[in-house]
């Protein structure tokens, strides 16, 4: 049995233009696991900085994924939202870990050089060492499940490469303040794919993720879309001549249409084999517009709530603000434990 309280951590990077990608893939799962888990929800403000953020653009972007968070479900209450910048300890466990982490396991890490891509050597160092700054958002609360994509599990990963490395190289420390030396200090924290769409993809190409960076906005439905913009997405949607199969084998080598049985199954909370035993040798003239109903259905509301969220800026920042204070309680003795155990020397009283 783990010697780590059972805790939840996730975050979603404010840079603008929340999609259906993020909500399947991320959100909805978030709102579930509130229920089973003590849950902390970051927006990770310092995340989106690795690359040049406007700054009245980014508050508002902060404001908009609690407002998403929130309008999806996930209740400030029961889960602790907050944006990452407002606790320190952030920033000073990633330090650390930029001392445990190795050259060669960030040069390794695929989602750096998409990034960067030919122009790798004017990006930012922050999102060189991104992924060592996921890793001490995790293990600031000794989170031992953390629900991701699969774009995300590599850093998962490396997190619990860096937890494993920090555990054996301080063994004897950790056992000297009382810690039990076989577990560790940190948790090797589990990843959750899992879920009902853990990789949405483009509509106007199925072989591409979703994106918010895609310059085609037909390309996504974004959370903040209205009920006619929605369906108008779905109607342009790219698909090919063919009726839909009766089995998913039927979808190999059709991707526009696997992703929108993908998107439906998800919405409707069912498997794409009901889809398709409801849908299967109708064309897509019929499909879509149910599929537009069930997107408006499910969207639509979210949508609004969050535009009625965004203009509440009082109550928003009043939830993350609350959220912060909650998360640096938890962190704070983390953290001290953390530098006792490094060998950092504390002189200041209180």
């Amino acid at each position: 049995m783990s010697v780590f309280e059972p805790r939840v951590f996730s975050g979603v990077q404010p840079t603008g233009n929340l999609h259906l990608g993020n909500y399947l893939g991320a959100i909805t799962r978030f709102v579930a696991m509130q229920d089973t888990h003590p849950c902390l929800y970051c927006v990770v403000d310092m995340h989106a900085i690795t690359v040049w953020q406007e700054p009245a653009e980014l508050q508002a972007a902060i404001r908009e994924v609690a407002s998403a968070y929130i309008a999806a479900g996930i209740d400030p209450k029961k889960s602790i939202i907050f944006n990452q910048s407002q606790v320190s300890g952030h920033a000073e466990l990633a330090w650390i870990f930029n001392c445990v982490a190795r050259m060669g396991w960030l040069n390794r890490m695929t989602q750096f050089k998409e990034k960067a891509g030919k122009n790798r050597e004017n990006a930012s160092t922050g999102l060189f060492v991104y992924p060592n700054l996921m890793a001490a958002d995790i293990l600031l609360y000794r989170a031992t499940h953390v629900p991701v994509g699969e774009d995300q599990k590599q850093h998962l990963e490396l997190t619990r490469d860096i937890a494993q490395k920090f555990n054996n190289d301080y063994a004897g420390r950790i056992a000297d303040m009382g810690h039990d030396p076989e577990a560790g200090y940190f948790p090797l924290t589990e990843p959750i794919i899992a879920g009902p769409a853990t990789r949405v993809m483009s509509l106007r190409e199925g072989t591409k993720k979703m994106s918010k960076s895609d310059p085609s906005d037909l390309s996504r439905i974004n959370l903040t879309d209205d009920a006619d913009t929605i369906s108008k997405k779905i109607r342009k949607a790219k698909t090919d001549a063919e009726a839909l199969p009766s089995e998913t084998d039927g979808l190999k080598d059709r991707p526009e249409a696997a992703n929108l049985v993908g998107i439906y199954a998800a919405l409707a909370e069912h498997s794409p084999e009901q889809v398709l035993n409801d849908f299967g040798g109708s064309q897509f003239s019929t499909f879509k517009p149910a599929l537009a109903d069930l997107a408006v259905a499910k969207l639509a509301p979210i949508a609004d709530e969050m535009r009625r969220l965004k203009d509440d800026t009082a109550y928003i920042d009043q939830v993350l603000g609350a959220g912060a204070d909650r998360a640096d309680a938890i962190a704070r003795p983390v953290m001290q434990g953390v530098k006792d155990i490094t060998g950092f020397l504390s002189t200041r009283k209180g």
